[in-house]
């Protein structure tokens, strides 16, 4: 199974704050680890790092997987690694239905990569931070894989 690359999984963590503690995530879902969003049914306590990191890869698994079952355009390392960022922060059926996946299905990669920024919203409502990080995900989706 493909993996994210080094540079996807650093933006990741840049953008996903290491919390060992359950915590609200300002949008009404329970968190914890590396952006973790918690079941009703996951007992609330402290987690070691070790803990919170293999909940970061099992979340990783899962978007990775869901990238690699929806896109069938062939992707280089870097535009997996910033679709499977997108698809752990979105989900991985919201992102594989998308605009974004069908143009990038259809070989239309640049119309994809303009896709990005409409992921910026909570609730309907703009997010400065979800801006934020759908730019830096469409640098790394644009970025050749020789810089």
């Amino acid at each position: 199974m493909r993996r994210i690359n080094e540079r996807g999984l650093r933006l990741i963590e840049s953008f996903e704050t290491l919390q060992l503690t359950p915590y609200d995530d300002g949008y009404g879902f329970r968190t914890v680890g590396w952006g973790h969003r918690m079941q009703p049914t996951d007992i609330s306590r402290t987690l070691t790092c070790d803990e919170a990191d293999a909940l970061l890869y099992y979340d990783l698994r899962i978007a990775e997987e869901g990238i690699a079952a929806s896109v069938a355009y062939p992707l280089n390392d870097n535009q997996f690694a910033a679709l499977v960022s997108l698809a752990f922060n979105c989900g991985v059926r919201a992102i594989g239905n998308s605009t974004l996946v069908q143009m990038l299905n259809a070989g239309n990669v640049e119309g994809a990569a303009q896709q990005f920024p409409r992921w910026n919203k909570v609730g309907g409502v703009e997010s400065r931070g979800l801006t934020r990080r759908r730019a830096a995900e469409q640098a790394l989706f644009r970025l050749p894989l020789t810089a």
